[in-house]
């Protein structure tokens, strides 16, 4: 199955420096990563993590440049 033709669930996932990533829904978010309250198929979640991280640098570098 090619990542076009997955058609599960996913949630979208974020960690403590507002990385983002999928997990399968319905299992536990890995540990330091949080539910963000969306999930859909994985284009559907990837096209949110798309609109929402603009800026790919974790949240310490971004605040020690003082973005």
């Amino acid at each position: 199955m090619s990542h076009d033709d997955d058609q599960r669930t996913y949630s979208v996932v974020r960690n403590d420096d507002d990385q983002y990533s999928l997990w399968p829904t319905g299992r536990p978010a890995p540990r330091g990563w949080a539910e963000v309250g969306v999930t859909g198929t994985r284009a559907e979640c990837l096209e949110h993590i798309r609109t929402v991280w603009t800026d790919l640098r974790p949240r310490g570098v971004r605040t020690a440049m003082g973005a």
